[in-house]
């Protein structure tokens, strides 16, 4: 059974940090693309950062360059996002995503409150 499972969401003031974590199980995880994707209240889903299956390619949304970094541990099949210098606009329900082909799975996710 496919799993994948976020963790490390909360509410954080302005310019604080948090660290989501997703935890896998169930397929392939090392040979899987990764996303967080979010989901900012009333508004569309959008992607934050990606990374590729073996770690060496990674994409960020501009809103987030420079603030956020995506990581992956394949022998602990989790892939996380750092968060750094947050801002009430980064807040949303955080959600990860697993691609490999036309093989897809998501995550249920996990509420980030930016607030003072």
């Amino acid at each position: 059974q496919v799993q994948l499972v976020e963790s490390g969401g909360g509410l954080v003031q302005p310019g604080g940090s948090l660290r989501l974590a997703c935890a896998a199980s169930g397929f392939a995880f090392r040979i899987y693309g990764l996303s967080w994707y979010r989901r900012p209240p009333g508004k569309e889903r959008e992607l934050v950062a990606d990374i590729s299956g073996d770690g060496g390619t990674t994409t960020y949304a501009d809103s987030v360059k420079g603030r956020f970094t995506i990581s992956r541990d394949n022998a602990m099949n989790t892939v996380y996002l750092q968060m750094n210098n947050l801002k009430p606009e980064d807040t949303a329900v955080y959600l990860c995503y697993a691609y490999y082909y036309r093989l897809e799975y998501w995550g249920r996710g996990t509420q980030v409150t930016v607030s003072s």
